[in-house]
């Protein structure tokens, strides 16, 4: 019992990191929207995406804050209510958000800014693994449908 709590209170820390990354990042947008406008506009002014900027910036918010609280609900989640619903939906939205970012990066050709990106996106591929890990042992996955779909 003792060993459960220490692994969900490590997972919970590891989502409190995606918690803090995606609101600080959605909230910012939001906060200072005409300065991040301002430096995407020349980010991409040489690229196919130029005249989309603001609905690109008013999507990737979306999915920012929207991993951000998925992320705070995971938690809670995995503490009270052990369905599991949003660390999967965390770590799904987690990556398609930084597959956004990855890509916003390639296409305004900034190769080092989208390398660097790699190193959050593999942290979210351990915290996936180690939800899917959580999701067999912690929430009886085996009881799940989703456990018994795999298990089949």
């Amino acid at each position: 019992m003792l060993a459960q709590y220490f692994i969900l209170s490590f997972y919970s820390l590891c989502m409190i990191v995606l918690v803090v990354l995606w609101l600080q990042s959605g909230l910012d947008k939001i906060t200072d929207y005409k300065g991040n406008f301002e430096w995407l506009s020349g980010h991409f002014a040489k690229s196919k995406l130029k005249g989309m900027v603001k609905f690109l910036l008013i999507t990737l918010t979306i999915f920012e804050l929207s991993t951000g609280v998925a992320s705070l609900l995971a938690i809670v989640d995995v503490w009270f209510l052990k369905l599991w619903y949003f660390p999967f939906a965390a770590c799904f939205l987690s990556m398609l958000s930084f597959t956004c970012l990855f890509f916003g990066q390639r296409m305004a050709k900034d190769y080092g800014s989208a390398a660097s990106l790699m190193v959050y996106m593999i942290y979210i591929f351990l915290i996936t693994m180690f939800t899917v890990a959580l999701f067999f042992i912690v929430g009886d996955g085996s009881k799940s449908v989703l456990g018994r779909f795999v298990a089949d």
